[in-house]
């Protein structure tokens, strides 16, 4: 009996593992797709493309993680914050702008609703240089999205 439930205790502990690597990896395909299409984006408007930056992924990631959890409403709440923090961990910043998405299923869709909003476009063709994007599924089954833009200063 006990061999019994340690064995059903352990493909359990292996079906949850996947199941977190698998989610976990189509997370990273979808930043991955969100990078490259609003580079495609940048450089069809003769701009640089953005380069991602571990310290500003983690404060995106950090965002949509407390909107998915109902921390704070979808939103910027906090931006001030976020925008001082990563400029602290840079070294300086000379400019920054967040675009946030709740509900689309890929990278396509996301952007595309993000240049079809004038607030959030312009955020993708400012001048900056870095960026980080992190995505958080909600109990909601909803996908929250942050991406941050950054200029860094001198």
């Amino acid at each position: 009996m006990i061999v019994k439930t340690l064995l059903t205790a352990s493909l359990f502990f292996t079906v949850v593992s996947c199941a977190a690597q698998s989610t976990s990896t189509n997370y990273t395909s979808i930043k991955t797709g969100i990078l490259t299409l609003v580079n495609k984006h940048r450089a069809g408007m003769g701009l640089k493309p953005l380069k991602m930056n571990e310290a500003i992924e983690k404060a995106a990631e950090q965002h949509s993680r407390n909107m998915a959890t109902q921390k704070i409403p979808f939103g910027h709440d906090g931006f001030d914050e976020r925008m001082k923090n990563i400029s602290q961990q840079l070294g300086g910043a000379t400019g920054w702008a967040e675009n946030v998405a709740l509900g689309a299923e890929t990278a396509e869709r996301a952007v595309d609703m993000w240049l079809h909003s004038p607030g959030h476009k312009k955020n993708i063709e400012g001048k900056y240089s870095f960026t980080g994007i992190g995505i958080v599924k909600g109990a909601d089954g909803q996908l929250y999205y942050t991406q941050i833009f950054v200029e860094k200063g001198n």
